[in-house]
């Protein structure tokens, strides 16, 4: 499948809000933090479209003045695309993105449940870090996980 890769413009508002609540049944982001994050935050949104510019996933990015830490807040691929490479491409490009800006670690928190995405993260390089008690709002614990981006 043949997808671009491209920066988030407020434009994309609505089909973002869209794929929230396709890829999540909970801790989805609202409209007006979605809002926030493409118009107000220090963030960094990639999105990835099909041929027919449809939004197959996401990827979000909060950088910290003086922090050479970034945090990958949101990873998101669509349940029809899942599996297609496309997190794998997207991924990478964050972590591009985040090196390109001064990054020297990537973090993230990930659902202990979620089996496929802990298994992407440890393929590229990420190692687990801590253990998060009842992180999600269902209850389930989370991993934090990081990565170090200074070497490449």
């Amino acid at each position: 499948m043949t997808v671009t890769l491209r920066e988030a413009q407020a434009k994309d508002l609505d089909a973002l809000v869209r794929l929230e609540q396709v890829a999540f049944e909970g801790d989805q982001f609202s409209r007006r933090q979605l809002w926030h994050l493409l118009n107000r935050a220090n963030a960094h949104i990639l999105l990835v479209e099909n041929a027919e510019n449809r939004l197959l996933g996401h990827g979000i990015l909060l950088f910290r003045r003086s922090s050479q830490r970034v945090r990958l807040y949101s990873f998101c691929v669509h349940p029809e695309a899942r599996g297609m490479g496309i997190g794998r491409q997207l991924l990478e490009a964050l972590e591009q993105e985040a090196r390109r800006c001064g990054g020297e670690r990537l973090v993230l928190e990930v659902r202990a449940d979620n089996r496929v995405a802990l298994a992407l993260y440890r393929r590229m390089g990420f190692s687990l870090q801590r253990w998060l008690e009842d992180y999600y709002e269902d209850g389930c614990a989370g991993w934090q996980m990081e990565k170090p981006l200074t070497a490449v």
